[in-house]
């Protein structure tokens, strides 16, 4: 079932983007930034909270500063979408080590994930140990990601 659209005005709008440049901004600071009272700020964020416009916070971490600076993206086809196989590799694949993402995909590939490790042989042995040795998973194609940037193009659909 697809959520409904949440209706999002000017305000709205302005407190998400104050959001996305600064999780954790005071509500002082967001009611400066909007131009509303800190008041309005706080109404504003639980309604987006608890219409799922807002689904959470989280610490954005440098991967070179926990020791682990290789990102990889991991293309992988199942041999088969029985229903087993699928929520198996879906409900094991996040906790893997290095995980970060996983994305269920339309297309060729059925899942994208996104990896994080420290050395390219430990990229290897988290393939080998857990990817293909998944008894769902056909084939994988591993990518290096040499950079990450943020797009900021979520802020013309609001």
């Amino acid at each position: 079932m697809t959520p409904k659209k949440v209706e999002l005005d000017r305000t709205d709008r302005e407190l998400l983007r104050a959001l996305a440049a600064d999780a954790r901004a005071s509500g002082a600071s967001l009611a400066q930034s909007v131009g509303v009272a800190e008041s309005t700020v706080s109404l504003r964020l639980r309604r987006l909270r608890q219409t799922g416009v807002i689904q959470g916070y989280r610490p954005r971490l440098d991967p070179a500063a926990l020791g682990a600076s290789l990102q990889a993206l991991v293309s992988v086809r199942l041999a088969n979408h029985d229903v087993r196989h699928v929520e198996s590799f879906r409900r094991e694949a996040p906790g893997w080590p290095g995980v970060l993402s996983l994305f269920h995909m339309g297309g060729a590939d059925d899942y994208l994930l996104h990896v994080l490790a420290r050395t390219a042989d430990d990229l290897r042995t988290f393939v080998v140990q857990h990817v293909v040795a998944h008894p769902a998973v056909a084939h994988t194609e591993t990518n290096l990601i040499f950079e990450h940037v943020d797009g900021t193009g979520w802020q013309d659909l609001v």
